[in-house]
């Protein structure tokens, strides 16, 4: 039964979608430096998850709530992974990044 709750958490689906979007991220930059097979193996592999769940998910909720809690949750690990990885983020995107939660928020309300 535990299963078949995870797969109906329109909350646990969402930031499923969000997070392996950011992985796919860090592993395409991965891949951009050094391709390898288990790099491109390990996106595929994520990429089918993470559409697995938004498929899933808009089972449950309208596209528009949907893509924004998917986009919040994706923009704030990317931004967050790219300073922990040391790569300096500039004014402007500290500020795109910004724009795009407070958009959000606003939309979601």
């Amino acid at each position: 039964m535990l299963v078949v709750d995870l797969f109906s958490n329109k909350t646990l689906l969402a930031i499923t979608a969000g997070v392996g979007y950011a992985v796919a991220t860090l592993l395409m930059k991965i891949a951009s430096e050094s391709t390898t097979l288990f790099v491109l193996s390990a996106i595929a592999l994520l990429l089918t998850a993470v559409v697995t769940a938004e498929i899933l998910l808009l089972r449950q909720v309208d596209l528009g709530i949907a893509y924004i809690a998917i986009i919040a949750t994706e923009t704030l690990l990317v931004l967050a992974a790219t300073y922990f990885v040391g790569q300096p983020l500039s004014t402007r995107e500290l500020a795109g990044g910004a724009l795009v939660v407070t958009g959000v928020v606003i939309v979601s309300f």
